[in-house]
């Protein structure tokens, strides 16, 4: 699970040079901080491992797909071009 760094006090300097007072820019900084903490983050390789079945699955219809229409265009040719 990745992590997310959070300055909190680079925050809060931000709330209150915007005009906010200081202890509401500490409140609103920690209730940030709570809440992205609790945030579950997907990282690059939990996102491969789970669509590696979905690529195969991709991969096997698209081989699928080209022998069905190389059999119907060896009709399609039998067809117009009989021997």
């Amino acid at each position: 699970m990745a992590t997310i760094t959070f300055d909190t006090l680079k925050f809060v300097e931000k709330l209150k040079a915007g005009g906010i007072p200081d202890e509401q820019a500490k409140a609103i900084s920690e209730a940030f901080r709570d809440a992205s903490g609790e945030a579950d983050l997907v990282s690059k390789k939990d996102l491969q491992i789970e669509l590696a079945p979905i690529r195969a699955d991709i991969n096997l219809i698209k081989w699928m797909l080209g022998i069905l229409l190389g059999g119907v265009l060896t009709l399609i040719l039998k067809a117009f071009f009989p021997l």
